[in-house]
């Protein structure tokens, strides 16, 4: 799909976005996707629209972004085609194929970037980026190892560890543990104390998350995030804020950069925490406040340890680190998330533009990093 790293482009680079996938945050990417594809500059790249159907199947999607916009009664959806694109080899290239029953497949011609706003499995968690790493495609964003760490949150808080991090307590519960010893489960999770968040280790955009405030309610939680993962992430409540800092790959080998940090309150509805509903459907239901109100000393340790927790997953293109900030002045890291809402009412970038770099920017400095980086072992 690009010819060999040394060769320099000509004419206006040709971005595929990639969007949907088969995910439970289908909708998410599609709406992330309008949103890049609303604010990116025509007059600089040529953007070719590609779409994941929950089946998996790749189409040619639609270009206009009025087709991808997210409503609470109707959430938007790449729909299966009698077309489908696909990765080929021709002449010594990897190129974008249409092809249809009974019809003379169709050329597209290479890419020089692709753009995977694909948020979840089968898209955020290295699948893709191994397709698009075994065809020495450039891509946007982190790596198959880092956005395998990133995606899964038991791992992630492994290596964190390992890196020095403060993590804060929890437990992993496997398919087999739960299936098999329900109850030793059961007390794992009440040594942890109440309450407790109940997660999906390898979901996003808080998808099957519950706050579970005793032990009544846990088989409950439980089965809602198996329905997202059979594996679960099960963490003690912190009491603190929550403070999050974007975090941007340096140019060449500079160290990354880091947006001032942001802290988001809830501000209205039902909500015990920060939701899907809150996140991208319900206007006003958060606030973002950046730079979040911490003494100096404090911002620059958010801003220090988000670096710190890029460099630990080897993440690359942008991530989004997001930390507990206690009443005592500790910083508890809580995630990093390797491909993070990217709508322009998406923290990511609203941090970013709060720290002098608008969403368009933002844009351009993700493709000229995914341009300029070498493909393969790195």
């Amino acid at each position: 799909m690009v010819t060999d790293q040394s060769t320099p482009l000509t004419g206006r680079p040709r971005v595929a976005i990639l969007f949907g996938g088969r995910s439970s945050e289908h909708a998410v990417s599609c709406v992330t996707a309008a949103g890049v594809m609303g604010a990116i500059d025509k007059n600089k790249y040529e953007v070719i629209p590609i779409g994941i159907a929950k089946s998996g199947q790749w189409v040619l999607a639609s270009g206009d972004t009025s087709d991808w916009s997210l409503a609470s009664a109707a959430l938007p959806e790449v729909a299966p085609s009698g077309r489908t694109v696909t990765l080929a080899e021709v002449g010594g290239e990897h190129q974008l194929i249409v092809t249809e029953p009974n019809a003379v497949p169709q050329e597209l011609g290479s890419v020089d970037v692709v753009f995977p706003l694909l948020h979840g499995p089968w898209g955020e968690d290295g699948t893709i980026q191994g397709l698009l790493e075994l065809s020495d495609t450039r891509y946007v964003g982190a790596g198959v190892l880092a956005s395998a760490v990133g995606m899964d949150k038991h791992f992630m808080k492994v290596v964190f560890e390992s890196a020095g991090l403060s993590v804060g307590p929890y437990v992993a519960v496997t398919d087999r543990e739960w299936t098999t010893d329900a109850e030793a489960v059961r007390k794992r999770v009440d040594k942890l104390g109440y309450p407790v968040f109940v997660k999906p280790a390898r979901a996003g955009s808080s998808m099957g998350i519950s706050k579970v405030d005793s032990m009544e309610g846990l088989d409950a939680a439980i089965e809602e995030a198996r329905r997202h993962d059979l594996k679960l992430v099960i963490e003690a409540g912190i009491v603190g804020r929550e403070i999050e800092c974007a975090v941007l790959q340096g140019r060449g080998t500079d160290a990354p950069r880091t947006s001032m940090p942001g802290e988001i309150a809830v501000a209205t509805g039902e909500h015990q925490f920060y939701d899907f509903a809150a996140k991208y459907v319900e206007d006003g239901a958060a606030a973002l406040s950046c730079p979040a109100d911490m003494p100096d000393e404090a911002i620059a340790r958010v801003r220090e340890l988000a670096a710190v927790a890029f460099d630990a997953v080897g993440a690359e293109g942008l991530s989004r680190v997001d930390f507990f900030y206690t009443p005592a002045g500790e910083l508890i890291i809580n995630e990093i998330n390797t491909m993070p809402g990217f709508t322009p009412k998406s923290m990511y970038p609203q941090m970013w533009a709060a720290s002098g770099l608008d969403y368009g920017d933002l844009i351009d400095e993700l493709i000229h990093l995914a341009l300029t980086r070498k493909t393969g072992l790195r």
